[in-house]
């Protein structure tokens, strides 16, 4: 099943994989400062009507990664993880099979591989593959809205003016950062 989701993107299912491509207007450094900042990942990383209430990033391999995703009636859903591989600007792997350090979760359901190529004229091929550990964790996150979601936050992302080009003139981005230190 492939599913073209503007002319930029397409999502598609491979065995416990779900896959998103797509042509960001932004360069591979803008783009990967998206997934690792957390001010930035707090503004476009869950799709409406729901919220990310907290984010903390340890960009690092063997760093964690922790997001708390609220739905509209209120409810959180906390998600824990580890980076296995970060290479600037080219590519960021984290899981959720570990919760922190390397302390294993109780109940592993993916692992994703954000990876970046630099297509030139400030332009990045980005692919998403988030591998599952069975077909049900994948049917599952699916259901979830996977592909809606994934328009969403490729859009949001940098298809056609989005947060990334938005957010990364240095003197918008600042202000609203030091804030954020500021406030812990």
């Amino acid at each position: 099943m492939t599913s073209t989701v503007t002319p930029k993107s397409t999502t598609s299912v491979d065995g416990r994989d779900l896959i998103l491509r797509r042509t960001i207007d932004a360069t591979p450094e803008k783009v990967f400062r998206a997934w690792t900042d957390p001010v930035l990942l707090k503004e476009w990383f869950t799709p409406k009507p729901w919220t990310t209430a907290h984010i903390e990033t340890d960009v690092r391999p063997g760093g964690s990664t922790r997001f708390v995703m609220r739905s509209p009636e209120g409810t959180e859903f906390p998600n824990t993880g580890v980076y296995l591989e970060v290479v600037p600007n080219r590519r960021l792997v984290f899981t959720d099979a570990y919760s922190k350090a390397w302390e294993p979760s109780e109940k592993p359901f993916m692992t994703v591989i954000i990876t970046l190529e630099d297509l030139g004229d400030g332009r990045t091929g980005y692919t998403a593959l988030v591998r599952h550990w069975s077909i049900a964790d994948r049917e599952a996150h699916e259901k979830m809205g996977f592909h809606e979601g994934c328009n969403l936050r490729g859009a949001a992302c940098g298809g056609g003016g989005g947060l990334v080009r938005r957010e990364f003139r240095p003197k918008r981005l600042e202000p609203a950062y030091i804030r954020q230190v500021r406030q812990g």
